[in-house]
C-alpha cells in the first residue's frame, strides 16, 4: 500500500503534542522535506530545489497547520492537513516569514517553538529569516521529540522498508548481466539504476560503491571511467526508495577468483555482521553492536575507520542511532538499522552491509542475507 491512512498521521502528532507539554512548548516548527513528510504525507521530489523554503507547525493541540509557497497548496490539500496558509513564493523581500510569524503568535500562547536542533538536523530557511522570527517568537530545542519519534518505526513503514529491500535485492540478482570484465565502472553504475527503476524502484538517489584489486579506495566516491580487471572487488551500495522510505544495503563480488586474503577478509566481515544481527533486541544499545562488530574486525586486522558501524534507515538513506562506542540509545521494538562492518586488506578497504527491524525478541532481516561465500562474475 502505498502512503498512509490518516491514523497514522494523528497518531505521530498526538504523540508529538504529548511530549511537548512535558517539555512546555507551545508549538513545533519543522522546516525539512522528512520532518514535514513525517506529519502529512506531502511527498514531492519538488524539495530539490532550493528557492522557496517550506514551514510546518506542530500545535499543542489539534492538525499541523501548513505555511507554504501557494505552488505547494493544491498538493498539500490532498493530506489531511487543512489549514493551508500560502504565500506567492520566491518573494524577495518577504518570502513568508511574516505569514510564519504572524501564524506561530497566533497560535502559541506563550510564543515557545522548539525546532528539531540535536545531531542529524537543520534549519532550511534563510538564516537572515531565522533571526527576523527569533525576534518574535522564542525559539528552542524540540528536546528531540521528532528524533524520539521518527527512530521507531510503525509496522506500515517497515513494510515500506522491506518493500525497498526487495526491490534493490532483485537488482543486485542481475548485477552479473552488466558487470563484468572490462566493462567500465560508471557504466555499470548507470546499468544498475536502471536494474533499480526496472525492478520498481521510484528513484535512486543515492549509489556508491567502488572497485580496484582486492578491495577499494572509499566508499563514497562517484564511479570512475575504469574497465574491471580480474582479480577486482566490485561493490555497489544503494539507497533506492520506495514510497518515501529508503533502504541502504551493499553487495561485492570478486571478477574471477578471490584471493584467500579476500575470501577470508569478506567471511570476517559476515560473522561480525551475524554477531551484531545476535545481540541487536530491545534494551541492548548501539554501542553494543558497535562493539559485537569491532571485536571481530579487530582480531588480526583492523577495520576502515569510517567512524561507524552501522545506522538507523527509514525516510531518510542515514538515521539515528550511530553504531558508535559513545552512542547508548537503547533499542526499541520498531527501529530499522543498517550493519556495516568494515575491514582492510592491505592497502584497500571491503565493507558489508546489511539492513534489519529490531522486533519484540530480537532482530529480523529485511534485506536478504548475503550468501557466506562472496560472489564471482
Amino acid at each position: 500500500m502505498r502512503g498512509f491512512n490518516i491514523d497514522q498521521f494523528e497518531k505521530r502528532t498526538s504523540k508529538a503534542q504529548q511530549l511537548m507539554q512535558h517539555h512546555g512548548l507551545d508549538a513545533l516548527l519543522l522546516t525539512t522535506e522528512t520532518n514535514v513528510r513525517y506529519f502529512t504525507g506531502f511527498l514531492t521530489r519538488f524539495w530539490e530545489s532550493p528557492t522557496r523554503p517550506w514551514y510546518l507547525i506542530i500545535p499543542s493541540k489539534g492538525k499541523p497547520i501548513a505555511v507554504i509557497p501557494s505552488i505547494g497548496k493544491a498538493l498539500m490539500s490532498k493530506t489531511w492537513v487543512e489549514d493551508i496558509r500560502t504565500w506567492p513564493s520566491p518573494d524577495l523581500k518577504d518570502d513568508g516569514i511574516s505569514l510564519l510569524s504572524d501564524t506561530l503568535e497566533e497560535i502559541a500562547k506563550n510564543k515557545n517553538i522548539g525546532i528539531p536542533s540535536g545531531t542529524e538536523t537543520y534549519v532550511r530557511m534563510p538564516q537572515t529569516d531565522l533571526k527576523k522570527l527569533s525576534q518574535n517568537v522564542k525559539l528552542t530545542s524540540d528536546f528531540d521529540i521528532v528524533k524520539k519519534l521518527r527512530m521507531t518505526k510503525s509496522n506500515e513503514e517497515i513494510d515500506k522498508i522491506e518493500n525497498a529491500c526487495r526491490i534493490a535485492e532483485e537488482a543486485f540478482r542481475r548485477v552479473p548481466e552488466i558487470a563484468f570484465e572490462n566493462v567500465n565502472l560508471d557504466e555499470v553504475f548507470r546499468k544498475f539504476q536502471v536494474l533499480c527503476l526496472e525492478a520498481g524502484a521510484d528513484w535512486v538517489p543515492y549509489l556508491a560503491g567502488g572497485a580496484d584489486t582486492e578491495g577499494y579506495d572509499d566508499v563514497i566516491s562517484p564511479a570512475k571511467v575504469a574497465p574491471l580487471k580480474k582479480r577486482d572487488i566490485l561493490m555497489l551500495d544503494t539507497g533506492l526508495v520506495w514510497d518515501g522510505y529508503f533502504c541502504d544495503y551493499d553487495r561485492n563480488w570478486s571478477v574471477g577468483t578471490p584471493s584467500k586474503i579476500v575470501s577470508d577478509a569478506y567471511s570476517r566481515l559476515l560473522e561480525a555482521s551475524d554477531a551484531a544481527f545476535e545481540v541487536a533486541k530491545p534494551g541492548t544499545t548501539a554501542s553494543d553492536l558497535f562493539h559485537a562488530m569491532n571485536s571481530i574486525l579487530t582480531q588480526n586486522s583492523s577495520g576502515t575507520d569510517a567512524g561507524r558501524l552501522g545506522h538507523g534507515v527509514g525516510m531518510s538513506l542515514t538515521e539515528w542511532p550511530s553504531l558508535i562506542p559513545d552512542d547508548h540509545t537503547v533499542l526499541e521494538q520498531g527501529m530499522v538499522l543498517s550493519l556495516e562492518p568494515g575491514i582492510t586488506v592491505r592497502d584497500k578497504i571491503i565493507v558489508h552491509e546489511e539492513n534489519i527491524e529490531i522486533t519484540e525478541t530480537g532482530a529480523r532481516y529485511l534485506s536478504l542475507k548475503a550468501e557466506k561465500d562472496l560472489s564471482v562474475i
